[in-house]
């Protein structure tokens, strides 16, 4: 079993049948043997993103996320914390939290976001 923690553009991806999304990835994520986990973060940034009008995406993400079987990550103290003493190669406080969470749960998080890579975490990419 691995455990993986989608990146925001990786969920919308999944959710709107992209072909952005590559075979080996999705069938990662398909697997019932794997925890897939979709982060707090990941639905506020939606969220702001849709009230804004720069995203069109389903209204109700926690229905959403419960229907396609994976797994919530809420935001802890702890994350928060870690996020906040990350090294400033990213800015993206939405991107810093996942990066957190990632390594405060041994998640590999599935992004194409290259700049993740300047952290010390598993990455798997989206596009695969």
């Amino acid at each position: 079993m691995q455990r993986f923690l989608l990146d925001t553009h990786t969920l919308l991806w999944w959710l709107n049948d992209s072909p952005q999304l590559g075979p080996r990835c999705r069938k990662m994520i398909r697997n019932d043997r794997n925890q897939v986990f979709v982060s707090a973060a990941t639905t506020w940034e939606i969220s702001i993103k849709m009230a804004i009008g720069k995203l069109k995406a389903p209204e109700d993400m926690d229905s959403v996320v419960d229907d396609e079987g994976f797994s919530k990550l809420p935001i802890s103290l702890y994350h928060g914390q870690l996020a906040g003493s990350l090294p400033a190669h990213h800015r993206d406080p939405f991107d810093r939290m996942l990066i957190a969470q990632a390594q405060a749960e041994g998640l590999i998080l599935i992004t194409e976001n290259k700049n993740f890579s300047l952290y010390s975490l598993l990455l798997k990419s989206a596009s695969d």
